[in-house]
Protein backbone atom coordinates (compact mmCIF):
# COMPACT_ATOMS: atom_id res chain seq x y z
CA UNK A 1 0.00 0.00 0.00
CA UNK A 2 1.28 3.79 -0.75
CA UNK A 3 0.38 5.78 2.01
CA UNK A 4 0.76 8.85 0.26
CA UNK A 5 -2.43 8.05 -2.06
CA UNK A 6 -4.32 8.41 1.92
CA UNK A 7 -2.97 11.90 2.53
CA UNK A 8 -4.83 15.02 2.36
CA UNK A 9 -3.49 18.09 1.84
CA UNK A 10 -4.73 21.39 3.87
CA UNK A 11 -5.80 24.14 1.35
CA UNK A 12 -7.49 26.84 3.46
CA UNK A 13 -8.94 27.80 6.79
CA UNK A 14 -11.68 29.64 8.52
CA UNK A 15 -12.24 30.40 12.48
CA UNK A 16 -15.84 29.67 12.98
CA UNK A 17 -16.23 30.14 16.90
CA UNK A 18 -13.16 30.90 19.64
CA UNK A 19 -14.19 29.73 22.68
CA UNK A 20 -12.52 29.70 26.55
CA UNK A 21 -10.61 26.42 25.47
CA UNK A 22 -11.22 25.31 21.89
CA UNK A 23 -11.17 26.67 18.83
CA UNK A 24 -13.57 25.75 16.12
CA UNK A 25 -12.02 25.94 12.57
CA UNK A 26 -13.30 24.79 9.18
CA UNK A 27 -10.82 23.69 6.68
CA UNK A 28 -10.69 22.43 2.77
CA UNK A 29 -8.49 19.87 1.87
CA UNK A 30 -7.76 18.44 -1.07
CA UNK A 31 -8.35 14.27 -1.06
CA UNK A 32 -6.45 12.00 -2.73
CA UNK A 33 -8.60 11.58 -5.46
CA UNK A 34 -7.80 15.71 -6.30
CA UNK A 35 -11.61 16.59 -4.95
CA UNK A 36 -12.19 18.98 -2.30
CA UNK A 37 -13.84 18.48 1.17
CA UNK A 38 -14.99 20.09 4.27
CA UNK A 39 -13.19 19.12 7.93
CA UNK A 40 -14.60 20.65 11.05
CA UNK A 41 -11.95 20.83 13.45
CA UNK A 42 -11.81 21.13 16.95
CA UNK A 43 -8.26 22.97 18.32
CA UNK A 44 -6.80 22.46 21.38
CA UNK A 45 -3.61 23.94 22.94
CA UNK A 46 -3.17 20.89 24.67
CA UNK A 47 -2.47 19.42 27.98
CA UNK A 48 -0.56 16.98 30.30
CA UNK A 49 -1.98 14.46 33.22
CA UNK A 50 0.00 12.39 35.96
CA UNK A 51 0.27 9.16 37.07
CA UNK A 52 1.18 9.85 40.52
CA UNK A 53 2.07 7.05 42.47
CA UNK A 54 3.28 7.07 45.84
CA UNK A 55 5.70 4.51 48.23
CA UNK A 56 2.61 2.05 48.20
CA UNK A 57 1.98 1.99 44.88
CA UNK A 58 -0.87 3.93 45.29
CA UNK A 59 -2.11 6.22 42.25
CA UNK A 60 -3.68 9.40 43.27
CA UNK A 61 -7.13 9.97 41.31
CA UNK A 62 -8.93 13.27 41.23
CA UNK A 63 -12.85 13.41 41.70
CA UNK A 64 -14.68 16.07 39.64
CA UNK A 65 -18.04 16.77 38.23
CA UNK A 66 -17.87 16.77 34.16
CA UNK A 67 -20.65 18.70 32.53
CA UNK A 68 -20.44 16.98 29.08
CA UNK A 69 -21.06 13.99 30.11
CA UNK A 70 -23.35 14.89 33.57
CA UNK A 71 -21.29 12.62 35.86
CA UNK A 72 -18.67 12.49 38.89
CA UNK A 73 -15.46 10.62 37.32
CA UNK A 74 -12.50 9.51 38.53
CA UNK A 75 -9.53 10.95 36.84
CA UNK A 76 -5.59 11.29 37.09
CA UNK A 77 -4.68 15.05 37.90
CA UNK A 78 -4.80 16.98 34.37
CA UNK A 79 -5.11 20.24 32.60
CA UNK A 80 -4.77 22.28 29.77
CA UNK A 81 -1.54 24.02 28.34
CA UNK A 82 -1.93 28.23 29.38
CA UNK A 83 -0.90 28.06 25.84
CA UNK A 84 0.19 26.03 22.90
CA UNK A 85 3.76 26.60 22.88
CA UNK A 86 3.92 25.61 27.18
CA UNK A 87 6.18 22.92 27.79
CA UNK A 88 3.88 19.99 28.55
CA UNK A 89 6.48 18.91 31.33
CA UNK A 90 5.86 22.30 32.93
CA UNK A 91 2.06 21.98 33.12
CA UNK A 92 1.56 18.20 34.49
CA UNK A 93 4.00 19.84 37.49
CA UNK A 94 1.74 22.50 38.02
CA UNK A 95 -1.65 20.06 37.68
CA UNK A 96 -0.22 17.99 39.74
CA UNK A 97 0.54 20.63 42.28
CA UNK A 98 -2.79 22.30 41.58
CA UNK A 99 -5.29 19.17 41.75
CA UNK A 100 -3.63 17.44 44.54
CA UNK A 101 -0.98 19.48 46.44
CA UNK A 102 1.92 17.03 46.08
CA UNK A 103 5.21 17.64 44.32
CA UNK A 104 7.20 14.69 42.62
CA UNK A 105 10.87 13.69 42.48
CA UNK A 106 11.03 11.43 40.03
CA UNK A 107 9.08 11.59 36.22
CA UNK A 108 9.10 9.87 33.42
CA UNK A 109 7.25 10.62 29.90
CA UNK A 110 5.26 8.44 29.06
CA UNK A 111 3.58 9.01 25.58
CA UNK A 112 1.35 11.95 24.09
CA UNK A 113 -2.25 10.74 23.20
CA UNK A 114 -3.88 12.20 20.33
CA UNK A 115 -7.17 12.05 22.58
CA UNK A 116 -10.25 12.06 19.21
CA UNK A 117 -7.96 12.35 16.08
CA UNK A 118 -10.99 12.55 14.12
CA UNK A 119 -11.94 15.73 14.75
CA UNK A 120 -10.07 17.52 17.43
CA UNK A 121 -6.19 18.23 17.17
CA UNK A 122 -5.62 17.63 21.08
CA UNK A 123 -2.61 15.83 22.24
CA UNK A 124 -2.20 14.71 26.22
CA UNK A 125 1.51 14.55 27.04
CA UNK A 126 0.91 11.33 29.94
CA UNK A 127 4.05 11.32 32.90
CA UNK A 128 4.33 9.07 35.71
CA UNK A 129 5.32 10.73 38.88
CA UNK A 130 6.83 9.29 42.00
CA UNK A 131 8.59 10.49 44.77
CA UNK A 132 5.67 12.12 46.39
CA UNK A 133 5.89 15.11 49.01
CA UNK A 134 2.16 16.67 49.88
CA UNK A 135 2.23 20.38 50.20
CA UNK A 136 -1.02 21.88 49.80
CA UNK A 137 -3.78 22.10 46.43
CA UNK A 138 -4.17 25.05 44.86
CA UNK A 139 -6.99 24.27 42.34
CA UNK A 140 -7.85 27.12 40.01
CA UNK A 141 -11.48 28.92 41.08
CA UNK A 142 -13.59 27.39 38.66
CA UNK A 143 -12.12 23.78 39.71
CA UNK A 144 -13.96 21.53 42.47
CA UNK A 145 -12.01 18.28 43.16
CA UNK A 146 -11.33 15.44 45.58
CA UNK A 147 -8.35 13.56 45.58
CA UNK A 148 -8.25 9.98 46.58
CA UNK A 149 -5.76 6.65 46.52
CA UNK A 150 -6.01 3.70 44.63
CA UNK A 151 -4.06 0.67 44.90
CA UNK A 152 -2.46 1.14 41.01
CA UNK A 153 -3.22 -3.08 40.85
CA UNK A 154 -6.97 -2.00 41.49
CA UNK A 155 -6.79 0.95 39.21
CA UNK A 156 -5.65 -1.30 36.59
CA UNK A 157 -9.06 -3.26 37.07
CA UNK A 158 -11.00 -0.88 36.76
CA UNK A 159 -9.24 0.32 33.29
CA UNK A 160 -9.82 -3.52 32.07
CA UNK A 161 -13.58 -3.85 33.30
CA UNK A 162 -14.84 -0.39 31.99
CA UNK A 163 -14.79 1.18 34.70
CA UNK A 164 -12.75 4.13 34.08
CA UNK A 165 -14.08 5.57 30.84
CA UNK A 166 -11.50 8.70 30.56
CA UNK A 167 -9.33 8.22 28.05
CA UNK A 168 -6.16 9.86 29.60
CA UNK A 169 -6.68 7.92 33.04
CA UNK A 170 -7.24 4.62 31.12
CA UNK A 171 -3.99 4.85 29.09
CA UNK A 172 -2.00 6.17 32.00
CA UNK A 173 -2.84 3.65 34.34
CA UNK A 174 -2.35 1.06 31.82
CA UNK A 175 1.33 2.41 31.28
CA UNK A 176 2.26 3.16 34.88
CA UNK A 177 1.22 -0.79 35.55
CA UNK A 178 3.03 -1.79 32.36
CA UNK A 179 6.38 0.20 33.82
CA UNK A 180 6.19 -0.60 37.00
CA UNK A 181 5.62 -4.52 36.34
CA UNK A 182 8.76 -3.90 33.85
CA UNK A 183 10.70 -2.46 36.89
CA UNK A 184 9.65 -5.34 39.15
CA UNK A 185 10.81 -7.67 36.87
CA UNK A 186 14.23 -5.95 35.93
CA UNK A 187 15.06 -5.53 39.66
CA UNK A 188 14.48 -9.38 40.24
Amino acid sequence: MNEQNLIETYKSGEVVFNGKIIRLEHWQVELPNGKLALREVACHPGAAAVVALDEEQNVILVHQYRAPVHRLTLEIPAGKLDSADEDPFECAKRELSEETGYLAENWTKLTVLETTPGFCNERIHLYLASGLKLGETHPDEDEFVATTRMPLSEAFKKVMDGTFRDGKTALGIMMAHAHVAASAHINE
